[in-house]
């Protein structure tokens, strides 16, 4: 029997790169692989189901999920995760010197319901007291006019949402200072471009992300692997076998950063960044599988039901496949 030919959307990361580069073999399947930005990825995933197997927003999936209606199940491949602490861009003449100076401003944002402004808005309020309400969002596309919400939300009335004008980007608008800041998965362009008035949040992004993480152990999950739901139905045991393909291209990839001889990254001091992010974190710094992110979803999903983005609270197992969160032992 021949393996089944089946799309897979995914980002290109050195933990997905042995899947794609064929070093790692799917049991079972021919992939045909395509990488994508996440912008496109998941546009095509929640909008037409393009792909057989693709990497998903975690907050559109969760929405999809609390509506009872998820096209894909979701497998604990945690593809992209990140400290949102660097999220937060602010114009450095507004007076924004700490969080709580947001209160009452205009925040610029590209969709309401991505999974770093869910992060951003639950750790401002969390750690620092800023409610989403006590912010104006403006939501708008960061370099071309216009981007919709790839789900539609329905928020609730204290959340103000505004969006650009016609013909107007988030990116122009920093600059111009018709916003004081943006949040956002990507950094502005402006930002990228040094331009003098344009700052983070948190100068030092490091440092804050450090003591959140000492504090709450949490290393934020952004997207999460989906397999199409019809297709895990009728083979079973797909969704095991995509979980050991990625959990082994990961271990490939981590392999690889920790060898020192030449580094295998365009990047200087990455021996000292791994080993100041296993000091804090262990030696397991980007973990996948259920158990040992529990509560990191959890807060995740209160965070998506408080900020009105799930109509229900999601529980964590209800996001996965029942045949990845358990694996045989020898």
């Amino acid at each position: 029997m021949s393996d089944l030919k089946l799309s897979l959307a995914m980002g290109d990361y050195d933990r997905t790169r042995a899947i794609y580069d064929g070093r790692v073999k799917i049991d079972g399947v021919d992939p045909i692989c395509m990488l994508l930005s996440p912008e496109e990825m998941f546009f095509r995933a929640f909008r037409h189901q393009a792909f057989d197997i693709s990497e998903l927003s975690l907050s559109s999936y969760s929405i999809s999920v609390a509506r009872g209606e998820p096209h894909y199940v979701a497998i604990p491949v945690f593809l992209s995760r990140a400290f949102r602490h660097t999220s937060g861009y602010i114009r450095n003449d507004r007076g924004i010197g700490k969080p709580t100076d947001l209160i009452g401003r205009r925040i610029g944002i590209a969709e309401y319901q991505l999974s770093a402004n869910v992060w951003f808005r639950g750790i401002l309020e969390d750690e620092y007291g800023v409610k989403p309400s006590d912010i104006e969002w403006v939501r708008g596309g960061m370099d071309t006019p216009g981007r919709p919400e790839k789900i539609k939300v329905q928020l609730p009335p204290d959340i103000r949402v505004s969006e650009a004008p016609e013909g107007a980007t988030l990116n122009q608008m920093l600059i111009d200072g018709d916003i004081d800041g943006f949040v956002g998965p990507r950094s502005p362009r402006c930002f990228d471009e040094g331009h003098p008035k344009i700052g983070r949040l948190f100068p030092d992004t490091i440092g804050e992300a450090e003591s959140y993480y000492r504090k709450t152990g949490i290393f934020p999950i952004m997207h999460v692997l989906g397999v199409r739901r019809s297709l895990a139905d009728e083979h079973p045991w797909l969704p095991g076998a995509l979980f050991k393909a990625f959990a082994h291209a990961k271990a490939i990839a981590q392999e690889a950063l920790a060898d020192t001889s030449a580094t295998k990254v365009t990047m200087p001091f990455v021996e000292d960044n791994l080993a100041r992010a296993r000091a804090l974190m262990g030696s397991e710094i980007w973990s996948y599988g259920l158990a040992p992110n529990v509560a990191t979803l959890d807060t995740f999903l209160g965070y998506h039901h408080a900020q009105g983005l799930s109509p229900r609270r999601v529980s964590v197992d209800e996001l996965f496949h029942p045949a990845t969160v358990e694996s045989f032992s020898l």
